[in-house]
């Protein structure tokens, strides 16, 4: 996941994934060329990011800051908002219960 400000890209990449290739996609994505801040010939996993560290249901997060003139802008990323809570009848039930508990007579 790569996010500035309150854009978020959600991408695929491996460990083996390298800093150069992840610019590609988010240039290609975004109309803008890189103004380089992390080394091209890293690989993710070099970077701390692994198949432990970034998973579909805790990704990793990269930050992206723009080149203004001279100097890189401020690093900002937005929060999440949260969600509401769930429903009662969206909850899980009680994994106790057994199927004749839950007959209707």
């Amino acid at each position: 996941m790569i996010r500035r400000q309150k854009t978020t890209i959600f991408t695929d990449a491996s460990d083996s994934t390298t800093v150069y290739e992840l610019k590609r996609i988010v240039e290609g994505i975004l109309k803008r060329e890189d103004d380089q801040l992390l080394e091209d010939s890293k690989t993710l996993g070099d970077c701390g990011f692994t198949n432990q560290t970034a998973r579909p249901q805790a990704p990793g997060t990269v930050g992206l800051a723009f080149r203004m003139d001279e100097m890189f802008e401020q690093l900002q990323v937005e929060a999440f908002s949260s969600p509401p809570e769930l429903p009662d009848v969206m909850k899980p039930q009680d994994s106790g219960s057994t199927a004749k508990e839950q007959t209707v007579q």
